[in-house]
């Protein structure tokens, strides 16, 4: 978001994206016993970078280079899985915390991908379709030897989506011709292989873990979305999908907000109606009938469920303190800082986490994947019935084992029950850990 840092205090935390993913880690590790510490140095470690520099001819005939990464993180699982985002502030250590991210998220979910990640640094607002394509082709030229179907599968992420995974596929499939190349990328369009409800599963995804945390009855009368106050920063495809989903399940939507700022309605707000307006005027703010706000004032709203679905570092040590929301659903990956979470456990505030929350993109890509290796195409009623049973499972697991801590920790008069995050990451670690032991080390 355009006010990413605005209220964060310069020098109160280090926002490097490498050092928060250490920390989490760190923390969920102190939860493992017996893990070696060789084998904490190698899954904090990316297992390859790739780094690239290169021209494209603008349409206006001058040159511009262009830097790209890719990083797979670990492989103990399967081939490496992640987006590819196109922003200006791309840089590496970001990208290597999100491959990390991917890494745990796969195992939470138990999908058989490892952790990988992408990045073009460039501002696609100041890209035509054309240089975008040019882009796009030039990258997955360079990364042929990278990417591939068995060894790493790329998706889209922040302003890449199915036309540029169609690009990425085409390009590969001229330059390595006479395979089955589907299976390449994932969040392909649907004429090309892409599977029903992929463009959804990140945001419908996000309803479905809520709705399962709801029902273990955590948050005083709120066991589902029935009149609960729901506040979305960021309305993009993660945004807009799970503000749809929230609706449908009797959710009062009372702010949504993009780039340019966001828009509250009390009596709440229709999707179908901000996105029409969004789509007509470019931002929503200017809604009729609504209050125009910043993104930071939508975090700080009176509301029952706050999904942060925009850019990293939203929720930080100078403003989780002033969070209203009894929970919070990461619909993007790294909105939260260590510090903010320490907060928000202390005032009682739910967190489910990135790895959990927004995992159902890459469940549907794992679905992609699988119907482009049988060369089928599933309906979007059993991609969505095989989505809803994986979330569903994976808050089970995590919540059992949150459980467990909190049975244990008060019959010994103890309160430091782990929050949400932490067992989350810890089931993932162990998983990684217990499948790199089982391979047994190589040579």
């Amino acid at each position: 978001m355009s006010d990413k840092h605005a209220d964060n205090p310069a020098g109160e935390e280090n926002l490097d994206p490498v050092f928060i993913s250490e920390q989490q880690f760190d923390k969920a590790a102190r939860l493992i016993r017996h893990l070696k510490k060789g084998l904490v140095d190698f899954l904090k470690q990316p297992k390859r970078i790739t780094i690239i520099n290169f021209p494209i001819e603008l349409d206006d005939d001058s040159v511009e280079t262009f830097q790209a990464y890719r990083v797979v993180h670990n492989r103990v699982f399967g081939p490496g899985k992640g987006g590819i985002r196109y922003h200006p502030d791309v840089t590496m250590e970001e990208v290597i915390s999100l491959a990390k991210l991917m890494t745990w998220k796969c195992a939470l979910v138990n999908i058989p991908f490892g952790g990988a990640k992408g990045g073009v640094a460039c501002n696609t607002k100041n890209l035509s379709e054309r240089e975008l394509r040019r882009i796009t082709r030039r990258f997955t030229s360079e990364m042929s030897d990278v990417i591939g179907p068995y060894t790493d599968i790329p998706a889209p992420d922040l302003y890449t989506n199915e036309q540029t995974m169609a690009w990425i596929y085409d390009t590969y499939d001229v330059l390595k011709p006479n395979n089955n190349n589907r299976p390449v990328v994932t969040g392909k369009p649907l004429g090309m292989g892409g599977s029903p409800g992929r463009h959804e599963a990140t945001g419908y995804g996000c309803m479905y873990a809520a709705r399962r945390f709801l029902s273990k009855a955590l948050i005083p009368g709120q066991q589902d979305f029935a009149g609960a106050r729901v506040a979305i920063q960021g309305f993009g495809d993660v945004g807009s999908m799970a503000a749809q989903a929230c609706f449908r399940e009797g959710a009062r939507i009372v702010a949504i907000s993009d780039s340019q700022g966001g828009v509250y309605r009390e009596a709440g707000l229709d999707p179908k109606d901000v996105r029409a307006f969004k789509s007509e005027h470019g931002t929503v703010v200017g809604m009729p009938d609504t209050m125009t706000i910043t993104n930071a004032e939508l975090l700080e709203l009176d509301c029952d469920i706050l999904i942060p679905a925009a850019l990293g570092n939203q929720i930080h040590a100078g403003n989780a303190g002033n969070i209203k929301a009894r929970l919070v659903v990461e619909g993007a990956n790294n909105p939260t800082t260590p510090a903010a979470d320490e907060i928000l456990k202390k005032k009682g505030v739910y967190v489910l986490p990135d790895i959990l929350a927004n995992a159902g993109g890459v469940t549907v890509s794992y679905y992609e994947w699988v119907q482009n290796q049988e060369n089928e195409q599933w309906d979007a009623e059993q991609v969505d019935k095989k989505l809803r049973a994986r979330m569903y499972a994976a808050v089970d697991t995590v919540f059992e084992r949150w459980q467990s801590y909190a049975v244990s920790e008060q019959s010994d008069g103890d309160t430091q029950t782990p929050d949400f995050r932490t067992i989350a990451l810890a089931i993932a670690i162990e998983r990684v850990t217990e499948a790199t032991l089982l391979r047994g080390i190589w040579p």
